[in-house]
């Protein structure tokens, strides 16, 4: 029976297109506000590795069976995502934008983290695998994702010190 599998990757695939339209959206709107995009260098590498696992999801996932408490981990992961969304609302961006003199967000799920998005998505790029049965391909792509995150970590968080919003 593959429409489990394939429905879960559409509602996936539809959501990250649908975040990229929003993320581009967003930071249009944030550099006509005067902000700044910080270490674009590594937007790239990011995007490809998303993209990447994505793509090979699309090609080992599709007639393989979903795993409930994996999906449901994972659509709890969805409702994280979703407050993320709606604390940010409009300075929600794929990019490292800072905003001068605007406050750091410190409301809804920033209260308990410094960057629940990324801990979200680290749960994702896990689980949506483990969902599928697909422990190696969650372990592979969780440690490139791993990978990317220190680059991406270290730089949002040099570039917030410098605009003084972190202390």
């Amino acid at each position: 029976m593959m429409w489990p599998s394939i429905a879960l990757l559409t509602f996936v695939t539809l959501q990250r297109l649908g975040e990229l339209v929003l993320a581009r959206r967003n930071t249009a709107a944030l550099l006509a506000r005067g902000a700044r995009e910080v270490a674009p260098e590594h937007y790239p590498a990011m995007v490809a590795l998303h993209a990447g696992w994505l793509v090979g999801l699309w090609l080992l996932a599709p007639g393989r069976p979903v795993d409930l408490f994996w999906l449901a981990v994972f659509m709890g992961l969805q409702a994280l995502r979703l407050w993320v969304l709606a604390t940010l609302k409009d300075r929600w961006t794929t990019r490292i934008i800072i905003l001068p003199g605007v406050p750091l967000v410190k409301s809804g799920p920033y209260r308990f983290l410094r960057h629940p998005n990324y801990a979200i998505v680290v749960g994702e790029i896990a689980t949506l695998p483990l969902a599928f049965g697909l422990p190696l391909y969650a372990i592979g792509f969780s440690l490139l994702n791993a990978c990317m995150l220190s680059i991406r970590l270290k730089a949002e968080n040099a570039a917030l010190k410098s605009a003084m919003i972190l202390k």
